[in-house]
């Protein structure tokens, strides 16, 4: 065989010889927490890990929220889930999390990996930070498109359940930015928050930036101009007992390095959430344009 076809049939033998660790009989979990970009991102692992290695992969997606996925990857209910980074340092690790996206990713996959026995893949490619969205009209009518900005008037809190009870949510943003909220702010689930602010019920909620309805220029995200929120930098996280016996998984799952960015994960929120189609669909579209 000449060169050229030895360096082109390369990556096939590379892949044969990981798969000598995954029998077709092999059994994979691939878990999610219940919101549509996590739904997303399982299935997305789950059929690559279908196409590339031929494996048996079952979902438990919709696993509920931070604690209750990393209970079920902590305890082998699930071997491969979808996390972020600053999500992982302030409520699971309980500690600081460093402002630089890189530095952020290190701590966090080296204290995982020293803790629980848990791999951090490398990075998809998007940061699906907190984000407080207002209406446009109401941003255009403060002096900076900012935070500092906002805290000149009070303002109708919308909030998810996790960012009232997060130490890097509600907390994090009255510490850094002490903005007047005029009475309580109201809890409500997620999917609500921009029905909320079109009906003028809040006037801020506190979203994320990687959400499909940010396609709609009726909304404004206000910069986190004092970087009150960490990266949230999104990778998959796997046993490492499960690499060490099925190299192949890692092989499989580092492919999807950076091939996700913002734009690229909000229009693949958009497909589910405003346009009804099917995570399932999703997801297979996305996979055939990267091969």
């Amino acid at each position: 065989m000449s060169s050229f076809g030895v360096a082109r049939a390369l990556p096939a033998l590379i892949a044969a010889a990981l798969l000598c660790s995954c029998s077709r009989g092999d059994r994979i979990v691939v878990g999610s927490k219940n919101f549509t970009e996590q739904l997303i991102l399982g299935e997305i692992a789950a059929q690559q890990l279908e196409r590339k290695l031929h494996i048996t992969v079952e979902r438990k997606l919709y696993l509920g929220g931070t604690l209750l996925a990393h209970e079920a990857i902590v305890h082998g209910d699930i071997d491969v889930y979808p996390e972020y980074t600053g999500t992982a340092g302030t409520v699971i690790l309980k500690q600081s999390v460093p402002e630089g996206a890189v530095q952020a990713y290190i701590a966090v996959k080296d204290e995982y990996l020293k803790r629980f026995h848990l791999v951090w893949l490398p990075p998809l490619g998007f940061n699906d930070t907190f984000a407080m969205v207002v209406r446009t009209a109401d941003a255009q009518r403060l002096t900076a498109p900012d935070l500092s900005a906002a805290a000149s008037r009070s303002w109708r809190l919308g909030i998810g359940f996790e960012f009232l009870t997060r130490p890097d949510g509600l907390a994090r943003l009255n510490k850094v930015y002490s903005i007047p909220v005029d009475g309580a702010p109201k809890s409500m689930d997620l999917g609500l928050l921009y029905q909320a602010l079109r009906q003028k019920s809040v006037d801020m909620a506190a979203a994320n930036s990687t959400d499909a309805p940010l396609t709609d220029p009726r909304f404004t995200v206000l910069k986190d101009d004092k970087k009150a929120f960490p990266p949230y930098t999104a990778c998959y996280v796997a046993s490492e007992r499960l690499l060490e016996q099925r190299p192949a998984v890692r092989w499989a799952l580092t492919l999807l390095q950076n091939r996700i960015g913002d734009d690229t994960m909000r229009a693949l929120n958009r497909r589910v959430e405003i346009e009804h189609q099917a995570v399932e669909k999703v997801a297979a579209d996305f996979l055939r344009t990267q091969w």
